[in-house]
């Protein structure tokens, strides 16, 4: 009988130590860009929505989600959230230079920081305990290995994103995927990640060669536009586009079986809610989550699109 007592002691003991735990008063700043396009958007809905799933798993958890349209406004954002009393700030930044010095006062003050996305140029791994990003090399070489082994001979034009260091890197990371191919590339222009720039860099290419196999826009927002420049001119010759980010309507596409959309590559606005998901750990799980967590670029496909279709988001 003793010991049987013991035993539901125990056990009571725990679960009073589970339920402490859950109980646990921590309170999480999230700062976000505000949703001025397609992939902005997606990082909203989903920072939203994933505030709402932790704060139902963990009722002692509070989650502040604020939106900035700049860098500006983002600094002011920061330190409104750490007048609030936050034990944790997760920031994707609009830019990250001119937002350093906010993020390192929180840091300062012993605040755990997550960073998402862009790091500072100078690397400094100092203003923060977390990092989560997609993979931008990846994004290129996983695109370019698709062409490579579906269309060896093809001949490529490029739509690039803005002369800024991670579109060269998704440049550098394509020209590998298809080396040791036939893979032309025909022409590469900057289409700005946005689909009426890239619809008419897409009119230009389609006027200037009369011949095109693959379009390469690494973006899905640009994808947009260059579908309807190929629609509009009633182009045959095109086999496929491959663009990047999986927003809903190319996901939606590719399990659709869309012949000019086959497949996606993820560069996920949901990196957010990864970052947010892990933070959280750090304070309920007691789980190491420090360092850097670097996302597949993985290839969408009608057999796993199902998996990275969110109907309700609005990218």
């Amino acid at each position: 009988m003793r010991k049987r007592l013991l035993g539901v002691a125990v056990v009571m003991a725990a679960l009073a130590g589970t339920v402490h735990a859950a109980d646990k008063k921590v309170t999480i700043g999230v700062s976000i860009p505000a949703a001025d396009h397609g992939w902005t958007s997606g990082v909203v809905f989903h920072a939203e929505r994933v505030a709402k799933l932790l704060m139902a798993e963990h009722p002692g958890l509070n989650v502040i989600v604020k939106t900035s349209p700049d860098a500006a406004s983002q600094a002011n954002a920061v330190q409104d959230l750490e007048t609030q009393g936050i034990d944790a700030l997760v920031i994707l930044p609009s830019d990250p230079d001119p937002l350093v010095n906010a993020i390192k006062e929180v840091k300062d003050k012993g605040k755990f920081v997550a960073l998402v996305d862009r790091a500072p140029s100078n690397n400094d791994n100092s203003v923060r305990d977390l990092y989560v990003a997609g993979n931008n090399p990846a994004l290129g070489q996983t695109a370019g290995e698709y062409i490579k082994k579906n269309t060896p001979d093809a001949q490529v034009v490029v739509i690039r994103g803005l002369p800024i260091p991670i579109d060269q890197q998704r440049q550098d990371g394509f020209d590998k995927g298809i080396a040791g191919s036939n893979v032309k590339v025909l022409d590469r222009q900057y289409g700005n990640w946005n689909r009426d720039d890239a619809f008419k860099v897409m009119q230009d290419y389609l006027t200037k060669f009369p011949k095109i196999d693959v379009v390469w826009c690494q973006d899905d927002d640009m994808a947009v536009g260059v579908l309807q420049a190929i629609d509009q001119a009633k182009r045959t010759d095109i086999k496929y586009v491959v663009a990047g980010a999986g927003s809903k309507d190319m996901i939606k596409k590719v399990m659709d079986g869309d012949k000019l959309i086959p497949v996606d590559v993820l560069y996920p606005p949901a990196m957010i809610g990864t970052a947010m998901e892990l933070t959280a750990a750090n304070f309920y799980d007691q789980v190491p989550v420090r360092g850097s967590y670097i996302l597949d670029a993985t290839l969408v496909t009608k057999d796993n699109a199902k998996d990275f279709y969110f109907a309700e988001s609005p990218f």
